[in-house]
């Protein structure tokens, strides 16, 4: 009797775990309640469990400026998700015997430096793609983001020696793209083609991967590609395409549902594909020291999945969940923004795209969808992402809002303008290159030589502190513009910082240290 009751107890957890599972038409009602939540335009979700693909549909429009719809074979910009592609690059090149993870970077670039000697003579392969070269949080991105500068990789290669370190060489966790745009250089150097090139042939060819492309200028059928969309004066809208092809190792591939499928279900059996799992990309010795830590990513405050430790391994973001194995990784352009979750002990994938630059409404999707595999019920994931975005966008507008209407304020009381000529003239910062601050009608106005849409009206703040307003109001990242003054009264110093908590951290503007030169 004892053993037919334990048999009934574990046929009912079977059958229990199997209708707990999300089903497609759950996952259509999920991802169609978050467009509307979220204000997104378009989403594409794909389900991947036990090697097959058991969902994948687009879900709104591609464009409002179309209107056309969304598909399982629309491609969006992957953003950082190509990270992983660039460390399996790597990888491939190791079981090819040509690096080892511990070479040095010097070793292929010699041109390679860091602010600190040390740092540079023990950089290594893998710390390229560990995000802890002690440099800070996005450190150096404006050296592509926004795109329209003429910073070219060899300026990228060079200019790293000017980025101070702001934490002790393998010390701490900071997201970092520069690195990996010099481990994509390291691709190149070492098999002699173009990242992009060894990326389609050793990767997106053998896997059968058609559709994508290693950056947005190489996709050859542009009918079914989404436009990047962000709240701009109040109002969700399409907004320019933003990538610069020098950082396309870090973030630079286009892909769909349908193809990175095949990525992830590779991805979890250990390098292999193709019938009977007869082939590989790279060894089973490579995966795993993918999917081995190498940068702690501090855990804090309680965790909706037991979640007790982060890292960050070789292109991928790793943590416990539910006693799981979470390999993980998200990306974001201007407009776009997306997310590839593994459980592979379970076999499970989840990928979500979004064509507008809201992580709460992939958030919120992944983690239902993680939800009926793990057992967790009873959580609104939409509503817990919305109440924290409310909360994040309130903060930050009454940080931006007080900020405008103190300036407003100072307008209508007619103050004395502050006298313009002690702040005009050109200053440089080492990496960056020159900005001019110039007065036109009375007006202080801020251009950047070498990144052209870093350009605005200054408006006076407080002291010696003004604001800049960019012209292009889809950047999100106006900055207060610091001024030092010399024993005379003139400016020989700026110093810049992100106004809004919100702003993307690729506007790096902390890190810049202008000098006046003229």
């Amino acid at each position: 009797m004892q053993l037919k009751s334990f048999i009934l107890l574990v046929l009912i957890g079977i059958v229990y775990s199997a209708s707990a599972q999300i089903s497609s038409a759950a996952i259509d009602s999920l991802v169609e309640k978050t467009l509307k939540t979220f204000d997104v335009p378009g989403i594409a979700v794909a389900v991947v469990k036990d090697g097959k693909i058991i969902h994948a549909k687009g879900y709104g429009v591609r464009s409002l400026n179309t209107k056309q719809k969304t598909d399982e074979h629309t491609l969006f910009g992957i953003a950082s998700n190509t990270k992983a592609f660039t460390a399996a690059a790597l990888g491939i090149l190791v079981d090819e015997g040509k690096i080892n993870w511990n070479d040095k970077v010097t070793d292929y670039i010699p041109e390679f430096k860091m602010y600190n000697p040390y740092v540079t003579e023990d950089f290594t392969i893998r710390d390229l793609l560990t995000h802890r070269s002690g440099l800070g949080l996005g450190a150096g991105d404006l050296m592509f983001w926004p795109d329209s500068n003429n910073f070219t990789k060899k300026d990228i290669i060079h200019n790293l020696r000017y980025l101070k370190q702001v934490s002790g060489f393998r010390t701490k966790y900071d997201y970092d793209n520069l690195m990996y745009i010099i481990a994509g250089e390291v691709v190149a150097k070492v098999s002699g083609v173009s990242w992009e090139n060894f990326i389609e042939t050793h990767i997106l060819q053998p896997l059968g991967m058609t559709e994508t492309s290693t950056s947005f200028k190489t996709v050859p059928n542009k009918t079914n590609v989404i436009d990047p969309h962000a709240l701009v004066d109040g109002r969700v809208q399409v907004v320019r395409r933003d990538w610069s092809g020098v950082a396309n190792s870090a973030g630079g591939i286009y892909s769909n549902i349908t193809d990175m499928s095949k990525w992830i279900i590779m991805q979890m059996n250990n390098g292999k594909y193709g019938d009977g799992l007869s082939k590989k990309i790279f060894s089973e010795e490579v995966h795993e020291e993918m999917w081995t830590p190498q940068t702690i990513i501090p855990v804090h405050g309680p965790s909706p999945y037991n979640t007790h430790f982060a890292s960050y391994g070789l292109g991928w973001f790793l943590s416990d969940v539910k006693g799981y194995l979470q390999a993980t990784h998200t990306g974001g352009l201007a407009g776009i923004v997306t997310q590839i979750t593994l459980i592979p002990e379970i076999k499970l994938g989840i990928i979500v795209f979004t064509n507008q630059q809201s992580g709460a409404a992939f958030t919120a999707i992944t983690n239902t969808i993680k939800d009926s595999y793990l057992g967790v019920t009873g959580v609104d994931r939409i509503k817990q992402n919305h109440d924290r975005v409310v909360k994040n966008e309130a903060e930050a507008a009454k940080i931006t809002g007080d900020i405008w209407k103190d300036i407003e304020a100072q307008q209508k009381k007619n103050t004395s303008p502050k006298d313009t000529a002690l702040f005009t003239g050109t200053y440089t910062d080492k990496w960056f290159g020159d900005v001019v601050i110039y007065s036109k009608n009375g007006k202080l106005w801020f251009e950047s030589k070498r990144s052209f849409l870093l350009n605005g009206e200054m408006f006076p703040y407080k002291g010696n502190t003004f604001i800049v307003k960019w012209g292009d109001r889809s950047l999100d990242a106006d900055a207060y513009v610091q001024f030092d003054l010399d024993n005379t009264g003139k400016a020989n110093r700026i110093k810049m910082n992100p106004i809004s908590p919100l702003t993307d951290f690729s506007f790096d503007f902390q890190d810049l240290d202008f000098t006046r030169v003229k």
